[in-house]
């Protein structure tokens, strides 16, 4: 059974920084695609970045140069790295093996203004 725990969110002031980390497990295979997606209060979820186990990553519009995605292959592993935070960054957070339908049960991010 896999599972993806996500840990890092919480409550910063406008630009300032954020570290999200997901750790995967029940898996002995690294994952090909791994992702963050983020849900705002009555809007859809969102995908935010992701990346592929060669380290490829890809961004949303809106959070490029500012957000930068990470992995460790050896410990399933991602990270999200959240610098200039805005208010509109302020969602909860999901870990993601894309494709494969697993999710983390999430991770609130607040940015006040």
């Amino acid at each position: 059974q896999v599972q993806l725990v996500e840990s890092g969110g919480g409550l910063v002031q406008a630009g300032g920084s954020l570290k999200l980390s997901c750790a995967a497990s029940g898996s002995d295979v690294s994952f090909a695609l791994m992702g963050w997606f983020r849900q705002a209060p009555g809007k859809q979820r969102e995908f935010v970045a992701s990346i592929t186990r060669g380290g490829t990553s890809n961004y949303a519009d809106s959070v490029k140069a500012r957000f930068t995605i990470s992995r460790d292959n050896a410990k399933n592993a991602i990270s999200l790295q959240m610098n200039s935070l805005k208010p509109e960054d302020t969602a909860v957070y999901y870990c993601s093996v894309l494709y494969l339908g697993y999710w983390g049960q999430g991770t609130q991010v607040t940015v006040s203004s």
